[in-house]
């Protein structure tokens, strides 16, 4: 997700401001990455090229809703659960 992918933008009266929301984005995107990194044990590339043909999306049609996604195979699925399952630390 990057800053023009944002519905309302913010507006910023000072440049600081707007550099300092802009280094915040990155160091938040390096942390998700590197957490991925890790429980996966795949860079962000080979994760990307991985999970991008694996999309889900909602369809609004006369008032209800209907999910389409792509069937995950069973080792696409262990490594979204490695990604998104915390880790317990001691």
């Amino acid at each position: 997700m990057s800053k023009s992918d944002l519905k309302a933008r913010p507006i910023y009266a000072r440049k600081q401001d707007s550099i300092t929301a802009h280094l915040n984005i990155v160091i938040a995107a390096l942390a998700v990455a590197h957490l991925m990194e890790t429980r996966s044990g795949q860079s962000i590339k080979r994760l990307v090229r991985t999970l991008k043909k694996y999309r889900s999306f909602q369809l609004n049609i006369g008032g209800e809703t209907i999910h389409a996604a792509v069937p995950l195979p069973p080792e696409i699925q262990t490594l979204v659960n490695a990604i998104t399952t915390p880790t317990l630390r001691h």
